[in-house]
């Protein structure tokens, strides 16, 4: 065998070599990455594949694309008078469900899409971005308002048909959907640091001791935290 050919053969076994060592360090970074996105999303992640028929390699590239589009969004800080109005026109909107659930879904729904776009994500006019920019930032909650905005769009008469070929939801329905929509809603109006300087400051001792008050007062979550001092139960809804 020349010399040649045998310069040639160590050659190509380098070649390989070198594009064997590639794939598997992309192999491994396209695991990582997925890993890295799935416990970022959540459960938008499992729904994500879901959608693409479980190919995880579509969902990663499709909520990476979503992290590269939305994820340097900043949160708009909101002041204290603006985060009691919301929190005030909220508990309206359950009040309301009361006597009136679907205008009061659609109110809530409403709402949401106003606060998110009072914090800096896209306005409600684009929901199904708005919808992608919250699930970058609020991945375990956005499901919720999926829910709540698909009550809302089907907010009609029981039994009538919505644009989607669903007939219209009926008084259960229409109240887990608004339950489930208040955890966006709480995620959104609560303060950050940030919040604070919106008011030029912290707050007077009055403010502070009042907002503790109402934190104290609050029943927990079960994941911890502190829910706002108004429930929904199935009882409090008449029927439609």
């Amino acid at each position: 065998m020349s010399t040649g050919v045998i310069i040639a053969l160590i050659v190509i076994v380098a070649v390989v070599v070198v594009l064997a060592a590639v794939l598997t360090l992309r192999a491994r970074g396209a695991s990582n990455g997925g890993g890295s996105l799935k416990r970022r999303f959540g459960p938008e992640y499992d729904r994500t594949v879901a959608r693409h028929d479980g190919d995880e390699r579509a969902a990663a590239r499709e909520l990476a694309e979503r992290v590269k589009r939305h994820g340097a969004l900043e949160r708009r800080p909101l002041s204290s008078a603006e985060r009691e109005l919301y929190e005030a026109r909220w508990a309206a909107a359950q009040e309301r469900f009361v006597d009136s659930p679907r205008e009061a879904v659609v109110e809530a729904d409403r709402l949401i899409a106003e606060l998110a776009g009072a914090r800096g994500f896209p306005d409600g006019g684009r929901h199904e971005t708005q919808l992608e920019a919250l699930s970058v930032h609020h991945a375990h909650h956005v499901d919720g308002y999926r829910r709540l905005h698909r009550a809302a769009q089907g907010a009609g008469s029981p039994g009538t048909a919505t644009a989607d070929g669903r007939s219209g939801a009926g008084t259960e329905e229409l109240r887990e959907a608004l339950v489930e929509g208040r955890a966006l809603f709480e995620d959104l109006v609560a303060p950050g640091r940030r919040d604070a300087r919106a008011d030029g400051g912290t707050g007077t001792p009055a403010d502070r001791t009042a907002a503790d008050r109402r934190t104290a007062t609050a029943p927990a979550r079960p994941d911890g935290r502190q829910s706002q001092p108004w429930g929904l139960t199935r009882r409090h809804a008449k029927g439609s």
